[in-house]
């Protein structure tokens, strides 16, 4: 029996607001096949460019291989609070 509560996914869908400039996966993402881990040198890898709040450009990298996970800026390596800081919206 379904639930009164379930929404159907168009709805859901029309609930979720589209993102505009202020940060989110980059219109023209990069992919490249050079990407390698730096801690397994592993190149099965997932890699998403995205852009910040604050505007600055980053990549996401995940190793498929032992699971590492890191953050990289134009200047090289981002430590996760380094991400979450850009990312936080300015309160007015």
């Amino acid at each position: 029996m379904a639930s009164r509560n379930t929404a159907s996914r168009s709805e859901a869908g029309a609930r979720i607001p589209q993102q505009v400039s202020e940060g989110g996966l980059r219109p023209d993402p990069v992919t490249s096949r050079d990407t390698a881990c730096p801690q397994c040198e592993g190149r099965r890898v997932t890699k998403i460019s995205m852009q910040l709040t604050d505007g600055s450009p980053v990549d996401f990298v995940s190793c498929h291989d032992c699971e590492h996970k890191h953050w990289a800026g134009r200047d090289g390596a981002l430590p996760l609070d380094g991400v979450l800081t850009r990312a936080r919206k300015p309160r007015p």
